[in-house]
């Protein structure tokens, strides 16, 4: 998760507002309540446009065009341009404006309160925009929290709030938020503007950032919920002693600083990014450096008939294309939505992918029911005592290789993601996953494809 609004320092009021034009000819006051500051230079509009290199990109969102400065300089260059306006004045003129063009949509609502999961059928989405002094964390809190379909962004938001987003150790601006961003995201600066270029002129500089994901493998896996909440406390009172903020590590306090290298009264804000995963990565029991799937775990090989004639090694059975068996499991909550999981980087197929609420291999002389109820309590932390079988798949190209149980189970509880075994997750609604596989399957696990559609095809009872 990223930092909720506490974590966004006190905004400035601007400048009195003063009447605009618009490109239509409409008068429009900038709201004050709204964090409106219109952005009036040309070229700094076109600088800012280019940023996000649009360009037959094929889906780009712009959040707050206001009065169109960027919009101006993003018409006809990537295959969709989505415009976001909560401004009940500005929507409708943006609206009339594009009424007819297929290439873009104006959507009039709260870009904080859109639910983000049906754009992933789109695929990578690049957003863009010159962000309200007042709303700005909270709308990079909404669209940058994983899962998200966004793969890159460039915003202009209040120069101080820029600084503490891209700040490192060692920064005067380096603290909490910028830890909590970081950990998924790389923050680059790109340019300071002054306030002239606005209207209303804000009181304070601001900033130009682009924002990109981090590679996954930067980092060594860690539990986010456990590294968000220790950061949090760690920098609740930035001049105390970490080890007066902290819980009582596992052995001890003087055992987790000599693991990091750094004195007993170390402070939060003199630790960098790796070494906070470290802390996390201690309170999980985590002393082992990533190793991923073992190549040398045992499983039954079967015949094209489902019939086990052998075991061999995992490493052996993708090697050579070996059949084998492997179970898939839906999780369904009680509003009828489905969990998927973001395979971890880790994974030696199909890394990254998006896959069934939890799936894998049987084990050596494992029975489907059991591999089930074990591999939902180790990759997502569900207890249940069993589940139901919803389709047998053969084994083939589409499966890897596998021949499939799906099995479904009910759940309304927490999810607990292992981090090892997957990245993040999230619950969608079915149609979405229609609509998300059918338009670009190539983001999903082959074997997730097959049995989606067929407990589709079944009538998904």
């Amino acid at each position: 998760m990223l930092p909720a609004r506490a974590w966004m320092p006190r905004m400035k009021s601007p400048s009195p507002r003063r009447t605009l034009r618009s490109r239509e000819g409409a008068e429009i006051a900038p709201r004050k309540s709204m964090g409106q500051n219109f952005l009036v230079d040309e070229s700094i509009s076109k600088w800012i446009a280019d940023q996000i290199q649009p360009d037959d990109a094929p889906l780009v969102v712009e959040i707050g065009p206001g009065m169109g400065a960027l919009t101006e300089h993003l018409i006809g260059r990537p295959r969709k341009l989505v415009l976001i306006e909560k401004d009940h004045q500005l929507a409708p003129e943006l609206q009339r404006r594009f009424e007819g063009r297929d290439d873009i949509e104006v959507i009039a609502e709260d870009a904080t309160r859109i639910d983000l999961r049906p754009w992933f059928r789109h695929g990578p989405v690049k957003l863009i925009g010159n962000l309200p002094y007042s709303v700005g964390g909270e709308i990079l809190k909404h669209w940058l929290a994983l899962p998200t379909p966004v793969s890159s962004a460039v915003f202009m938001l209040q120069k101080e709030v820029c600084d503490r987003l891209a700040a490192k150790c060692g920064d005067d601006a380096y603290g909490g938020l910028s830890l909590l961003v970081q950990k998924d995201w790389q923050v680059e600066t790109l340019r300071i503007v002054p306030p002239e270029v606005f209207s209303p002129r804000p009181k304070v500089d601001s900033a130009v950032i682009r924002i990109t994901p981090r590679d996954p493998a930067s980092l060594p896996v860690f539990d986010r919920v456990l590294f968000d909440r220790l950061v949090r406390m760690g920098f609740s009172q930035r001049r105390k002693q970490l080890k007066n903020l902290l819980p009582e590590p596992p052995q001890s306090w003087q055992a987790l600083v000599e693991s990091l290298g750094v004195p007993v009264a170390i402070r939060a804000e003199e630790l960098s990014l790796p070494q906070w995963v470290q802390i996390a990565r201690w309170y999980e029991n985590r002393t082992e450096a990533d190793a991923g799937q073992k190549a040398s775990e045992v499983f039954d090989v079967v015949n094209e008939r489902n019939e086990v004639i052998g075991q061999r090694t995992r490493g052996e059975v993708h090697r050579e294309k070996l059949l084998h068996r492997a179970v898939h499991i839906f999780v369904i909550n009680s509003r009828g939505k489905i969990y998927l999981q973001q395979r971890s980087h880790l994974k030696d197929v199909s890394p990254l992918k998006w896959d069934s609420s939890a799936a894998g291999h049987l084990d050596a002389g494992e029975s489907y029911a059991d591999s089930a109820v074990r591999e939902l309590n180790e990759e997502i932390g569900i207890a249940v005592s069993e589940t139901e079988l919803a389709a047998e798949i053969p084994a083939g190209d589409n499966t890897d290789h596998e021949f499939v149980e799906l099995r479904l189970a009910k759940h309304d509880g927490p999810v607990r993601c292992l981090p090892e075994e997957i990245a993040c997750g999230e619950w969608f609604k079915p149609e979405d996953i229609d609509a998300w596989v059918n338009a670009r399957p190539q983001d999903f696990a082959k074997g997730f494809v097959t049995c989606w559609k067929a407990w589709r095809a079944a009538g998904s009872s």
